[in-house]
């Protein structure tokens, strides 16, 4: 429980700055241009009943805005005065229009106020970048010095790659560092470069696998190989994630240890760690069809072969996995295992802006490329609601991780929102250049029915993709 507590508190405010600061740009536009800002509210004040949903409100002296915060913590909102928006407010655009409104101004007034909020929400992502860049720096591990190389699936294997392959670049550019990059260059290359057994060599590619497909597949298409050694063991752990009880561990039991080497399961040689994750996940995926706990402990009772540490001798062990499917020990993580050939680069003040920007730059490109897939039967399976965005969050506080995952969703909200779909700022920004280019304004009937249209395609995505992570908790997909 405390797990979800504080991803779920990382999750609010992330949305809240993002959606308060995207409302502000707005909101100062609008003031720029002698626009009434009507409300302008931290979280949603949904009505229910009689009662108004509003928290407190305050309405300064000698201001036409009610600033406040409602009781639904997801984002906020701002109401302009005379806008066709998603308050549907149809009785004000039957009263004669005001200087102060929104749809008395001229189109490119209009249209600088609807891309505001993009532009504040993009503009903020990249200054969260730089800042990271400037406080935390740069740490990663150049896929030239990854020396054991990666692990492969079958899919890549039939291209030619072999395990232990050190991937060194495509002809679409040489690679830095192992992130999403390597997989989207893979997907389009004809061919990569690599060194086996320490000779440099190319391998053919077609130049059109399905990046889904890669990213979805189980094992995965490639990661970097990682020895089945066991580098810590704990003695006690939660018997369920988020749990307060806990257990002595099975790997504790066992007398595993530092150094330990894990040859087989159920008699099934592993050669790295990759392996020996691939079996706990094929053990996961059975178990979503058992329905009795004496089936479950069966199932997760595990044979290991384990080379111990020091010596020649290997032990065959029998050990009854937790009910999260876990052992109690950790392998050497990827940072840590190359921690030696780590390399950081930290910047100035002034050096981390472009640092900054270039890398907010990259983030937005591969996610813009990545869109083609939603619109695919995988693609839509894929899309994720709020459980999916929160899950991202780590499970325990830590700064860098929220300001970098804060700077992301900042770059998705502003593509987002410019995507020509009525009810969002692309929608109102699509038929404002219609009107700025052929001088003829859209009817209010028009707007409030595609805003009503937009509404709705929202509300659909919104349905699907909080589906999809209902029927991700329940195991169906």
């Amino acid at each position: 429980m405390e797990i979800f507590i504080i991803k779920f508190l990382q999750f609010v405010l992330s949305i809240s700055l993002l959606v308060l600061l995207h409302e502000g740009g707005h909101a100062l536009a609008s003031k720029l241009f002698g626009v009434r800002v009507e409300k302008f509210f931290v979280f949603f004040d949904v009505s229910v009943g009689k009662w108004r949903g509003k928290l407190f409100s305050f309405k300064p002296k000698n201001s036409s805005t009610e600033y406040g915060m409602g009781w639904l913590p997801l984002g906020g909102y701002c109401k302009i005065a005379g806008m066709i928006d998603e308050s549907m407010d149809t009785e004000q655009m039957k009263r004669d229009p005001q200087p102060w409104e929104f749809r008395t101004k001229s189109a490119w007034q209009r249209l600088i106020i609807m891309v505001a909020g993009v532009a504040v929400n993009f503009v903020l992502a990249l200054f969260i970048y730089s800042m990271i860049m400037y406080h935390w720096g740069e740490s990663y591990v150049a896929m030239k010095d990854i020396s054991l190389g990666m692990k492969f699936n079958t899919e890549a294997k039939k291209l030619g790659f072999q395990d232990g392959d050190i991937l060194l670049g495509t002809n679409l550019g040489e690679f830095r560092e192992f992130n999403a990059d390597v997989y989207r260059d893979i997907s389009k290359a004809e061919y990569a470069d690599i060194i086996r057994d320490g000779r440099q060599m190319r391998i053919e590619l077609p130049g059109d696998l399905n990046l889904l497909d890669m990213l979805k597949s189980t094992p995965q298409f490639l990661s970097p190989f990682m020895p089945a050694v066991i580098d810590s063991v704990y003695r006690m752990m939660p018997v369920a994630e988020g749990s307060k009880d806990s257990i002595v561990t099975p790997a504790s039991r066992l007398g595993l240890q530092k150094g330990d080497q894990i040859l087989s399961v159920d008699g099934k040689s592993i050669d790295s760690y990759n392996e020996f994750a691939n079996e706990i996940g094929r053990i996961e995926d059975q178990l979503s069809a058992v329905t009795t706990r004496k089936d479950s402990i069966k199932l997760r009772t595990i044979t290991l072969t384990v080379a111990k540490a020091g010596s020649t001798k290997v032990d065959t062990l029998k050990a009854t996995l937790s009910e999260n499917l876990k052992l109690g020990f950790t392998a050497a993580g990827f940072m840590k295992m190359y921690e030696s050939k780590t390399t950081h680069v930290s910047y100035g003040f002034w050096e981390s802006f472009p640092a900054g920007v270039k890398y907010g730059w990259d983030v937005l490109s591969g996610y813009v490329s990545d869109m083609q897939y939603v619109f695919t039967a995988d693609g839509a399976k894929s899309l994720g609601g709020f459980g999916s965005i929160g899950s991202l969050f780590p499970s325990t506080w830590d700064w860098y991780m929220f300001w970098k995952m804060t700077a992301f969703l900042s770059i998705i909200l502003a593509f987002m929102n410019i995507l020509p779909i009525p009810a969002l700022d692309g929608g109102h920004v699509l038929f404002l250049l219609y009107e700025i280019v052929t001088r003829r304004k859209p009817s209010e009937t028009f707007m409030i029915r595609a805003e009503y249209v937009g509404i709705s395609i929202l509300i659909l995505l919104m349905v699907v993709a909080n589906l999809n992570d209902i029927l991700r908790w329940i195991g169906v997909m």
